[in-house]
């Protein structure tokens, strides 16, 4: 009886401390990555503008659903590995930038992914920088310290660079 007693307290207090460091981690976060892609601009910017076609190349999106936008801008709901989420476009310059935002306030995670891509020999710089905030203390620790906030996006860089080719090495920028 002591010994389950002793490991359920124990078992609290790795929550509450767990917890606490959750509490102390800022709710935002900045983390950026790039890559080389053996591709024109304009083939990677067709390829990360039309969501019905990711599940054909991204490896945790097995279905895209267009949604209707009460501000007109393209929304759509990606479903997969990391369960439904709701992005809206809000900016769109063919070829050179994409901002997408995560529009669904429901979830214990929001913000935004900037894509700018740029001209390179042999064919185009993608970098994306994810401005992200994770509301919830929990998530936020296994955010930073277990998944790591570059993750997903690294993930993406990878399965474009599997679409495309990578020349070079995903890098922090």
């Amino acid at each position: 009886m002591k010994i389950a007693l002793l490991v359920i307290a124990s078992l609290v207090a790795l929550l509450v401390v767990v917890v606490a460091v959750g509490f102390s981690l800022p709710v935002k976060h900045r983390v950026a990555r790039q890559v080389n892609l053996r591709s024109s601009p304009d083939s990677v910017f067709d390829a990360i503008t039309k969501p019905l076609e990711f599940p054909a190349w991204r490896s945790k999106v097995t279905s895209v659903e267009i949604v209707t936008s009460p501000t007109g801008a393209l929304s759509y709901r990606e479903l997969g590995s990391d369960g439904p989420i709701l992005f809206e476009v809000d900016e769109s310059v063919r070829a050179s930038r994409l901002v997408t935002r995560i529009a669904d306030k429901s979830l214990p995670f929001g913000g935004t992914w900037t894509f700018e891509l740029s001209p390179a020999p042999g064919g185009t710089t993608l970098r994306i920088t994810e401005d992200g905030e994770v509301y919830n203390p929990l998530f936020r620790v296994v955010s930073r310290f277990v998944m790591g906030h570059h993750a997903t996006i690294e993930t993406y860089l990878s399965d474009l660079g599997k679409r495309f080719g990578m020349a070079g090495r995903i890098t922090p920028t």
